[in-house]
């Protein structure tokens, strides 16, 4: 399992024109799931993504985590975070984890944060969004469940 976390001051995603879903300070996570994922695997993400303490205390350290800030969550699948770029110059995303699978583990997700974060939003699994975010910082840190 991979998340793309960025610390951003807003975020928004957008499904046909219209604005599906917005956030403000907090981060935008773009989740990918592969085969071998489970709900244990996730269950440790999770963990991980909501004790990041990547915002700014008053000394300018970063030293607080999203509820220390009621900070909220946008979540946006992404299965081409397991893109194969090794051979040629097309991408192979035979890594990512087939609809089923990572749309199950995503929804696992979604829920996990929501028991723990006042504002989570998400966008619409398998759709063509288009994400837009002012970085705050910028600030972007990449979670992989093999590193954890």
């Amino acid at each position: 399992m991979r998340f793309v976390i960025q610390r951003v001051s807003h975020a928004q995603v957008a499904i046909d024109g219209s604005v599906h879903s917005e956030i403000e300070k907090g981060f935008l996570v773009l989740v990918g799931v592969c085969q071998e994922d489970t709900r244990e695997v996730a269950d440790k993400m999770v963990r991980k993504l909501i004790g990041l303490r990547i915002f700014e205390d008053t000394a300018g350290k970063t030293n607080l985590a999203l509820k220390d800030v009621e900070g909220q969550l946008l979540l946006v699948s992404q299965f081409t975070l397991y893109a194969d770029c090794r051979k040629g110059n097309r991408p192979s995303f035979l890594l990512a984890g087939d609809p089923d699978h990572a749309n199950g583990l995503y929804e696992y997700i979604v829920d996990s944060c929501r028991e723990q974060i006042g504002v989570v939003k998400t966008g619409v699994f398998g759709a063509d969004m288009k994400v837009s975010l002012t970085n705050d910082g910028p600030f972007t840190v990449i979670l992989d469940s093999k590193d954890l």
